[in-house]
């Protein structure tokens, strides 16, 4: 069965969210103009407005790029075009004031977003940086957050943001009320000791995007 053309941009978007891209930033690896893929180039001027599909050279493009089969991109596709997405953010700016409520919900501009499949509001979504998490995350892996699962226990991932504003996903090696101890599994970072009242919010990791 043919894709929609909302089927086909939908699976374009998942496509870069699944390596961990924009739209944008997938037409430039594919070594296309950068706003190929924008929404603003899916509709052309006219009332209803115009739809606009990609070439089948730039579909083509951002496959090789993705390392993604026409058979495999329809599915997804398919399968985009009925979930949801979440906000994006990359680790440092999770740091700054501005992304979030004071609750630690996803607030205010400059989300990217991420699909997946229908869910809560509370979700948001990370990209890894750095190597303190290799083998496990790597630089640039999109990780999925839910930060209304509080029942973080010893031994799950985590992403965690301090008071001071740091971000950093790490697995929980000991809770106590006094104390979180947050360990690397690359062994060359060593492992950080928190007391409770210097995290911000923590939130169990719940899924990856490598």
């Amino acid at each position: 069965m043919a894709l929609t053309h909302a089927q086909l941009w939908k699976g374009l978007d998942a496509l870069a969210a699944r390596q961990g891209l924009t739209p944008s930033a997938l037409a430039r690896a594919a070594g296309l103009d950068p706003t190929s893929f924008n929404r603003s180039k899916r509709f052309g001027p006219g009332e209803p407005p115009r739809p606009r599909w990609p070439s089948t050279e730039s579909l083509t493009r951002a496959l090789d790029v993705a390392g993604v089969s026409l058979g495999d991109f329809a599915r997804l596709a398919r399968d985009a075009a009925s979930a949801e997405s979440v906000p994006l953010l990359g680790m440092a700016q999770a740091g700054a004031d501005g992304f979030f409520d004071d609750a630690g919900y996803p607030t205010g501009q400059g989300w990217d977003r991420t699909l997946l499949p229908a869910g809560g509001d509370t979700r948001f979504s990370l990209k890894i940086s750095g190597d303190s998490m290799t083998p496990l995350y790597r630089e640039g892996d999109v990780v999925i957050v839910d930060r209304a699962v509080t029942d973080v226990r010893k031994g799950d991932r985590v992403v965690v943001r301090t008071t001071g504003g740091e971000v950093m996903a790490k697995e929980v090696t000991r809770l106590t009320a006094t104390r979180v101890e947050l360990s690397s599994i690359n062994p060359a970072h060593p492992p950080r000791t928190l007391h409770p009242r210097d995290i911000d919010w923590m939130a169990r990791i719940l899924w990856v995007s490598q």
